[in-house]
């Protein structure tokens, strides 16, 4: 099987059809600014059932005996002093999996493994969820009132999301520098609640937090574009506020920034609209063909020619 199935190109992007360990093995070494990415969640969710899928493992430390390859292969391609993100939840164990009714520290193990691959553990922020909606899309029995009622001591709260951000050592050699000039993430609850003074400021102050609570849920991509016959759940992507914000605070205008799981383009997409370049890499091919649509879409309308264009 060839490293690279099929790859597309635009002005500012280059987007990969392929394993993304294989892909990385053929990239120029320091050659990466950032890289923002949601990995697969162990076997969470069933993506594709190619072998080369680290979804397809059929065990946590299966799962991680692959992505440590993947993190050693970023501590080759990213520049030194510059950083991943790493998008993660803790996970859910069920009876008929693991056993028991639980939760397991995916977050943790993601954290461990880049610190045993040799990456700093730089920063962390929660990403806050309604745990209503997880209760009507998962219908967890730990977030039913109902279990309140016959025993809270199986009850408990709805699971985050994380941003775990990882810096490989070195010097950074072109630093990430300069005030904020707009806000990432629900602009109208943010000017609703702040009394801009330093706008620079109160924007920090919000993305200083530990817990974001700003980012609106639904700003995502059209998940049903990459969608096909043979999927067995529906998973959502990324939000593009949450790709936005890391992209304001960790990388330049004219940066590269790589998602070793591309997905259907979320992280390119923020990336263009970021005036940074992007490359991505996806295995399934539903998900590559979407994010070819979305990708060249995002690039035809900031080519549109606009009523203050000369």
């Amino acid at each position: 099987m060839s490293t690279v199935i099929d790859q597309a190109s635009g002005k500012t992007w280059h987007m990969y059809h392929g394993d993304c360990c294989e892909v990385l093995n053929g990239m120029p070494d320091v050659s990466i600014d950032f890289s923002v990415f949601s990995p697969p969640f162990a076997s969470l969710f069933v993506y594709s059932d190619s072998e080369r899928d680290m979804g397809n493992s059929d065990s946590d430390e299966q799962f991680f005996e692959h992505f440590a390859y993947l993190v050693e292969l970023l501590l080759q391609k990213v520049k030194p002093g510059r950083l991943v993100s790493v998008h993660c939840m803790n996970l859910p164990s069920t009876i008929s999996h693991q056993g028991y009714i639980g939760i397991r520290d995916f977050r943790g193990d993601i954290i461990r493994t880049f610190n045993d691959k040799g990456w700093i553990y730089h920063s962390e922020v929660c990403v806050w969820k309604d745990p209503v909606v997880a209760m009507q899309r998962t219908k967890a029995l730990g977030l039913l009132h109902k279990q309140v009622k016959k025993d809270s001591c199986m009850s408990r709260q709805g699971l985050p999301d994380y941003i775990c951000t990882f810096r490989k050592p070195g010097k950074n050699q072109e630093p990430v520098a300069g005030e904020f000039d707009y806000f990432a993430g629900d602009v109208e609850e943010f000017n609703r609640r702040e009394k801009i003074g330093n706008k620079s400021i109160d924007i920090w102050q919000r993305y200083a937090s530990p817990v974001w609570m700003d980012i609106k849920q639904s700003n995502t991509l059209n998940a049903r574009m990459g969608r096909d016959n043979n999927d067995e759940r529906h998973v959502c992507p990324l939000q593009l506020d949450v790709i936005e914000r890391c992209l304001q605070l960790w990388s330049n205008p004219g940066d590269v920034v790589l998602s070793p799981f591309g997905g259907i383009g979320s992280e390119g997409v923020g990336a263009l609209r970021a005036d940074r370049k992007y490359i991505g890499i996806e295995l399934k091919k539903s998900y590559f063909d979407a994010a070819i649509k979305f990708l060249a879409q995002e690039e035809h309308e900031q080519q549109l020619p606009t009523l203050f264009d000369d």
